[in-house]
């Protein structure tokens, strides 16, 4: 029996009859041999965090563009921080915790540069539309690697279903869902803390009397709710659910992040966002009217001829700062000299 065999069977033993198995996945579009030591969710786990997609997020918005400073999160940092609260809440209910993490590391694999405002930027340019769950998808469906990571159904499945209407058909899918809420609202609002934006007295006393009063508070009470209202709802009706107090109190934090922080701007943050909608607009209307400042390589990856697709892709999958390289290549000037 070989090592992968064994730790399927020891999901079988030990996993909620609710939980997915690796043995019992639907697949993957192009079929592989078996590795013969990690689980089919275990090598999908570890292809994504080799990827080039996933490294870049080290050096993408989560909410602050450019911030000073080390401890900010990044797209990266609040990609870990998913994968942990998922973690805890599957291991907790007796689920797949390596599916849990496979998804949990490749949902935002998609993110554009500068955060949800190169989001909202790319979707109204985009003849197309643009969306970073479906993004994510596209990268591990077709660009990563030039051609794709070949992920099994049920991690492509999760990565597409975090956020929108459409519920992962797995609990593990459904778990990351609720991990991302639970890791941007509470790590954002310490961000805006440490950014000056918000003061601990800020946040509304409807909320914080219900979740706590400092960030690890507030992140406990979360996932012992997650844990709590789903271990009925896992029987019953194949759900992941938070206790509804908890549930309400967080959802009011968040549009409370909306109001005063999201769409709320200080003018310096507003003008730093300005000028980074600048970049995005401005290197998408000069990729689609001359593609071949697009590396070969790139457009090949994007498998398509549609010249406001590759653009959009390659924009997608940029960094910050190399997207303010190449629009320094592009439009400003450099200095000539004899």
């Amino acid at each position: 029996m070989s090592v992968r065999e064994m730790l399927e069977n020891r999901e079988r033993e030990i996993l909620s009859e609710k939980a997915a198995r690796s043995s019992e996945s639907k697949g993957r579009v192009r079929s592989e041999n078996s590795c013969e030591i990690r689980t089919d969710f275990q090598r999908d786990r570890d292809r994504i965090i080799h990827s080039k997609a996933f490294r870049r997020l080290k050096h993408k918005t989560q909410v602050f563009i450019s911030p000073m400073g080390d401890h900010y999160r990044t797209r990266l940092t609040h990609t870990l921080e998913v994968a942990q609260i998922a973690r805890t809440i599957a291991r907790s209910l007796c689920l797949n915790e390596d599916l849990t993490e496979a998804i949990a590391l490749g949902h935002d694999l998609g993110h554009t540069p500068f955060g949800h405002m190169g989001e909202r930027v790319l979707n109204e340019i985009c003849p197309t539309g643009f969306k970073h769950n479906e993004q994510s998808l596209r990268v591990v469906d077709v660009l990563e690697g030039g051609g794709g990571l070949n992920l099994t159904y049920e991690v492509r499945d999760g990565i597409v279903c975090h956020t929108g209407a459409k519920r992962a058909d797995t609990l593990e899918g459904r778990i990351v869902a609720v991990a991302d809420k639970i890791a941007y609202v509470n790590h954002d609002i310490d961000d805006s803390i440490r950014g000056g934006l918000l003061s601990e007295n800020d946040i509304p006393k409807e909320f914080s009397d219900v979740l706590g009063n400092r960030h690890s508070a507030r992140i406990d009470t979360m996932i012992k709710a997650a844990i709590s209202g789903s271990e009925h709802d896992i029987v019953m009706e194949h759900d992941i659910v938070m206790e509804p107090d908890i549930y309400d109190a967080m959802m009011g934090l968040r549009q409370f992040l909306f109001d005063n922080v999201y769409l709320n701007k200080n003018a310096e943050v507003a003008t730093e966002e300005d000028k980074a909608k600048n970049i995005i607009e401005g290197l998408y209307s000069r990729f689609v009217n001359d593609i071949d400042l697009i590396p070969a390589d790139a457009r090949n990856n994007s498998r398509t001829d549609d010249n406001s697709i590759i653009a959009m892709d390659y924009i997608a999958g940029m960094s910050d700062p190399f997207a303010i390289a190449r629009y320094e290549e592009l439009f400003i000037p450099k200095f000539w000299v004899n």
